[in-house]
């Protein structure tokens, strides 16, 4: 089946969509490294090839307006002078923030943003003084010429006799000379290809591109002639290009079917093994030293490789996370599937005991569940992704917020390598940025205030991520003023949070927790960045909606660290199932630290709330069901939880065994309690349903037994939420 033109192009774009994220993202890298290193020329060259890669790859796509506006720094950028003007970092700043709102415009099909205060802005750097730089270019200029043309001369005649095509380098600027002998130099060989565009392709322009990705996966691109906006560009392209792999490889990956009609390679320059073998383009030796060395010669920015090395290239495949997440999907059907037949097993070694088909088909139940667990490990590591891909955000984030607080912020990242699910991965973004711009407006002292105090000028935020179990641990610390938990305890009274005698009785860090409680802050006045009250609630829910916790540690005059506990995903977990009234539920297992026994005489009221005396602590009891009112010897099983820093006992009436869940959303209008993260399907039918732990210790928090006429009836739950919890299926009633 033929795909029409339009539809390529809509693919063109959306590759080209997600590709150019991480050109912006390298853009504000390489302009944070240019701020703290002003003038550094190889900073700015990474600059100019970025914005040259964003520029082609965009003009390939009909994008034209980014494309121009590219092209206009990316001129402003190859002007001597430019290195030392004191403006590159901030206008490439800009450009970049510019450069992403176009790409969202262009997206979501909305009118472009204004561009005339970065034209503006690049119109200035092109007018910077560079009268003498420039006149001693003029003359290194001319003397390369004039050593290109004796090395050609030199050089042609031996690769002639050798019966080797050559073609003159003549027609390519001194700074593409300049990138062929340093190619060279560097054992190369330098090709120069002609591609003839098929004359009935539908889109030349965007063929171009895909030639050139195709031929920059096996070197690197030093020329292209002629310009996309070229007439001639629709006909034919040439390139000059550096590469260790042989004629026919580079041949066969130009050679694309519908696109490139011919493709035709000549040899420019042999490769060399010394390192000062003369070639197009060598500088004289009376040439000033300044101009000669490595780092100060000029050239143009498709001189750098456009991609990373040919195996790492071809091995990369981008794939949608819709496909990955129908994958997993279909793994879990397969593990209730594989639910279903042990339970189907199970019941046939009981009817037959005796049955010698029974040891068979226990080894191929046996062999199918190790395949599963396997595909199940690898899919999930497909879904897995560095959380360096969320780090990399908020260096250029913390740079200005910190400038709009008047702070002086230094940002330190580890654990870049820690895996997460995607899904996880992007849902903790923003809570992670309220948490980082907290830390800098709440924590972080003024330099002076600092200065007072024996600090150092500059404040610390720290992001750190690491394994823990089966959890991922995602850290923001600073070294600021810490938490004053009596200020919190004040603005919490004139809240009406709660009252000046139930505030004397609380610990700090129940005290701590009123910073969770919606419209709770502390700042003096309302800023762009703080101060509304809107932030820490949503930090704390969105956490609970993944299934995961956020606990918080601070020493005030040292610092604070909030630590954000997620499961490593949310598709498929090893839970422990267990009776309540009748119900059958589930929590994960990697949240139960031990499973104690106890009879109901054993627990006892404290403040309204019931505790359970365990070795040598003090446990406070949640119980989702009713107190037994007359037997005081009845047994019960105790679960002993950990939500966040805190242990838990989750009072249940008997246990069902471990087993491996898929979880399955729940539709919201029907299920309109966060007290459940989800359900699941048993082998044999039966639905479970899935607590969500943070959230039923939060409502414990909240809940007040004198409230409700409950007093030292030790129901942590109310009446509504039982009944939202006993939403199972008669199938699932306990026979």
């Amino acid at each position: 089946m033929t795909t029409s033109p339009d539809e390529r192009g809509a693919e063109l774009r959306e590759l080209f969509f997600e590709t150019s994220q991480e050109l912006l993202q390298a853009l504000n890298d390489e302009a944070l490294k240019l701020e703290k290193s002003p003038g550094d020329e190889e900073i700015v060259r990474a600059i100019r090839r970025t914005v040259h890669t964003l520029k082609g790859d965009s003009a390939a796509c009909g994008l034209r307006e980014l494309s121009e506006l590219a092209h206009e720094f990316e001129d402003a950028l190859s002007l001597e002078g430019a290195v030392a003007h004191t403006a590159v970092a901030e206008i490439a700043f800009a450009s970049a923030d510019v450069f992403a709102e176009m790409i969202a415009a262009y997206r979501a099909n909305r009118r472009l943003p204004s561009t005339k205060s970065l034209s503006k802005k690049i119109q200035d750097l092109t007018a910077a003084p560079v009268a003498k730089k420039t006149r001693r270019t003029r003359k290194t200029t001319a003397k390369t010429m004039k050593t290109a043309v004796q090395a050609e001369a030199k050089t042609a005649a031996p690769k002639a006799a050798a019966g080797v095509t050559t073609k003159t380098a003549a027609g390519w600027t001194e700074y593409e000379k300049l990138a062929m002998s340093k190619a060279q130099a560097e054992g190369l060989a330098v090709y120069h290809l002609v591609v003839k565009i098929d004359p009935h392709c539908t889109m030349p322009i965007a063929g171009r591109q895909l030639i050139q990705n195709a031929l920059a996966s096996v070197g690197q691109i030093l020329a292209v002639r002629p310009d996309a906006k070229s007439p001639a560009a629709a006909k034919q392209v040439e390139f000059v290009l550096a590469s260790a792999q042989p004629v026919e490889h580079i041949t066969a990956k130009g050679r694309i079917p519908t696109i490139a009609e011919e493709v035709n390679v000549e040899l420019l320059l042999a490769a060399s093994a010394a390192g000062n073998t003369p070639g197009v383009g060598t500088v004289s030796e009376d040439v000033d030293s300044e101009e000669s060395s490595p780092k100060a010669q000029p050239h143009d920015a498709s001189a750098a490789p456009v991609s990373a090395t040919p195996a790492t290239q071809e091995n990369i495949l981008r794939v949608e996370a819709g496909r990955i997440d129908n994958v997993l999907n279909l793994v879990g059907e397969l593990i209730i599937g594989k639910s279903m037949l042990q339970q189907s097993l199970n019941e046939f070694s009981k009817r037959y005991p005796k049955e010698l088909l029974r040891g068979k088909f226990m080894d191929a139940m046996a062999f199918q569940a190790r395949v599963l667990n396997d595909l199940q490990r690898s899919v999930m590591k497909i879904r897995m992704v560095p959380v360096d891909q969320l780090f990399r955000r908020f260096p250029r984030m913390v740079r200005d917020v910190a400038r709009q607080c008047g702070r002086d912020v230094e940002l330190t990242v580890s654990g870049q390598d820690t895996d997460l699910d995607k899904g996880i991965l992007d849902a903790i973004a923003e809570p992670l940025t309220h948490l980082v711009r907290n830390a800098i407006s709440h924590g972080i002292e003024p330099a002076e205030e600092r200065r007072r105090l024996g600090k150092t000028p500059h404040g610390v935020v720290k992001l750190n991520a690491y394994h823990q179990g089966n959890q991922v641990i995602v850290e923001v610390s600073d070294d600021g003023r810490g938490i004053d938990a009596q200020k919190i305890r004040g603005k919490a009274i004139d809240m009406g949070l709660t009252t000046a005698e139930e505030a004397a009785r609380l610990n700090e860090t129940e005290t701590l927790d009123f910073i969770f409680k919606p419209g709770f802050s502390t700042a003096e006045q309302v800023t762009e960045v703080s101060g509304r009250g809107v932030g820490m609630d949503v930090v704390q829910s969105v956490l609970h909606r993944l299934k995961g916790s956020i606990s918080m540690e601070t020493r005030p005059g040292q610092g604070t660290t909030f630590r954000l506990k997620l499961p490593l995903t949310l598709a498929i977990i090893k839970a422990l199932l267990f009776w309540v009234e009748q119900r059958l539920y589930a929590i994960p297992l990697n949240a139960v630290v031990e499973i104690s026994r106890t009879i109901e005489s054993e627990v006892h009221q404290v403040d309204n709330y019931e505790v359970l005396q365990l070795r040598n602590q003090v446990l406070p009891l949640l119980r989702l069901g009713r107190a037994a009112d007359s037997d005081a010897k009845s047994k019960l099983f105790v679960l002993v939880i950990l939500a966040g820093e805190r242990k838990y006992g989750l009072i249940v009436d008997a246990l069902e065994g471990e087993e491996e869940l898929v979880i399955k959303a729940l539709d919201d209008q029907t299920f309109s309690t966060d007290l459940v993260s989800g359900a699941s399907i048993l082998g044999d039918g039966r639905v479970v349903l899935i607590l969500n732990l943070p959230a039923v210790v939060e409502h414990v928090s909240r809940w007040r037994p004198e409230e409700t006429g409950q007093a030292n009836s030790g129901l942590l739950l109310t009446h509504t939420d039982r009944m939202r919890l006993a939403i199972t299926p008669a199938v699932g009633g306990r026979a």
